[in-house]
């Protein structure tokens, strides 16, 4: 396959096609992990709270490390400076690896300073063991407020972003401030495979309903990061050296629907995702 990368602050290329591993169990996780590198991706997206970083480790070990683009996250209850720098460091151990390609702020913590926290990303990133940093879940606002207070320059805002949420302003925000945008559950958890149009594209196309959402995702700009417990799956997710015409792009921007499947205020903040106590 044939991806397109986007360049973040460092200098660092992102592949703009990446593995999501949220859900998966230590077995699944192996599986799609090997299969994805072995067809060429070279993106894996994990986070501190998904709980595979080990088995993720242990599936780098059989490849080269220096080839494999790694992003984690940490958990929002661990933002103040000093969890955050050992969040960083346990993520590194378990990952098997001496340094992250991007760490991202799972999700926002109000009731943590976010000038400590980005001075704790800064130091990571000073250290090494980062090269570049970024947010997740942020809110335009949050990553304006990112960005004022920062001292080291905001790469990425991961995000739900798939056709029935497509997030205008914040994707507007996004590209004004130069912050690349990645798409979490790009397929809106499997929402939009029945609807009529992506349907009907991917009869028009030959293409699979994921193949077609994904194709669209990466025309937008935006950096989509598919996660399947299926390797068959995996391998069919990264077969995008094709094209939709304009007009096809068109009839996915009016699928809209301002619906998230995951980013609500209906969420459990107690789970191992956030981490935060009630």
């Amino acid at each position: 396959m044939t991806v397109p990368t986007k360049t973040l602050p460092s200098g660092a290329e992102l592949p703009a096609l990446g593995l999501g591993t949220y859900d998966l169990d230590d077995e699944q996780t192996a599986e799609s992990v090997r299969a994805a590198l072995d067809a060429g991706y070279a993106h894996i997206d994990t986070a501190e709270g998904y709980r595979n970083e080990e088995v993720i480790g242990d599936v780098l070990a059989e490849y080269d490390r220096d080839e494999v683009f790694l992003t984690s996250k940490v958990l929002a209850k661990n933002l103040n400076y000093e969890s955050l720098i050992a969040s960083c460091e346990a993520s590194l151990e378990r990952l098997g690896t001496d340094y992250l390609d991007l760490y991202l702020v799972h999700w926002p913590n109000p009731a943590i300073s976010l000038r400590e926290t980005l001075r704790a990303m800064a130091e990571l990133r000073d250290r090494g063991l980062v090269r570049d940093v970024g947010v997740s879940n942020f809110s335009a606002y949050q990553l304006s407020c990112a960005h004022h207070v920062s001292d080291v320059p905001i790469a990425v805002n991961q995000i739900e972003f798939h056709p029935y949420f497509q997030r205008a302003d914040l994707v507007d925000y996004c590209r004004e401030s130069d912050t690349v945008i990645e798409a979490a559950a790009p397929l809106a958890r499997t929402d939009v495979f029945g609807d009529e149009v992506v349907a009907g594209l991917a009869e028009k196309y030959d293409r699979s309903p994921a193949q077609v959402v994904l194709r669209w995702a990466v025309d937008r700009g935006v950096v989509p990061l598919p996660r399947s417990s299926t390797p068959d799956h995996v391998r069919a997710n990264a077969d995008l050296d094709w094209e939709l015409d304009a007009a096809d792009r068109r009839r996915l921007n009016e699928r809209d629907r301002d619906e998230p499947v995951y980013d609500t205020p209906a969420r459990d903040w107690t789970s191992d995702v956030y981490g935060i106590e009630q």
